[in-house]
């Protein structure tokens, strides 16, 4: 195994397991209709394409950076 397939592989663990953190951590159901965090309200669009959200767009992208 050459160093280019070493870091392929590590690579693809990389992969799957942010992809398994963010299945196992990804909220599912039913959308709120108002953001948690500031009240306002989430758009229908937003409610159906992020199934379970709690927070508007704005508030989500602040608790992910404090997240980071």
């Amino acid at each position: 195994m050459d160093l280019f397939d070493r870091a392929s592989e590590l690579e693809q663990l990389q992969r799957d397991g942010a992809i398994a953190h963010t299945r196992k951590n990804a909220p599912h159901g039913i959308s709120a209709t108002e953001c948690e965090d500031c009240g306002a309200a989430i758009p229908a669009a937003r409610q159906a394409a992020a199934l379970g959200c709690i927070r508007c767009i704005s508030c989500q992208t602040i608790f992910e950076k404090g997240q980071a």
